[in-house]
């Protein structure tokens, strides 16, 4: 099985389910949002986690193979135009050299790790309407010069 079908029968059974990646992640133990991104092909989980996934919704130990198998990283280089990912190409295109800006004044010459990484997306309310709070929590990774 190929992570797109894996994803596709993880995405039938939870919606027939009628569960929530929140109740997915708590179920197994692992942060919601690294829970998603696995199931959406983007990371290999761990055997312990693809197999309580797979027993949680009912799938085959194929699906738990493919869920522990690395991930080929590539997405389409054009701008998409679903709205919300493109919004957040649009934060990273005019914010990305400010955060690059700010990080490496506070931080040096380096980078925010996407593989010593957390990430949560909370609901704030808000009386001008509820706001998304994204927060990356990144290991700073410096430059060596050699």
């Amino acid at each position: 099985m190929n992570k797109v079908a894996m994803t596709e029968a993880i995405i039938v059974a939870k919606e027939s389910k009628k569960l929530s990646w929140e109740q997915i992640g708590e179920a197994i133990g692992m942060s919601p949002v690294w829970t998603t991104s696995a199931c959406l092909g983007m990371n290999s989980m761990p055997k312990d986690s693809a197999n309580s996934l797979c027993d949680y919704l009912g799938l085959t130990s194929e699906v738990s193979t493919a869920l522990q198998q690395f991930p080929t990283k590539v997405w389409d280089q054009a701008v998409p135009t679903d709205p919300l990912i493109y919004r957040l190409y649009e934060i990273v295109g005019v914010y990305g050299p400010t955060l690059k800006a700010v990080i490496q004044e506070k931080f040096g010459d380096g980078i925010m790790s996407a593989i010593d990484f957390n990430m949560t997306v909370e609901r704030k309310a808000d009386p001008k309407g509820d706001r998304v709070v994204v927060t990356m929590d990144g290991k700073f990774l410096p430059y060596k010069s050699w």
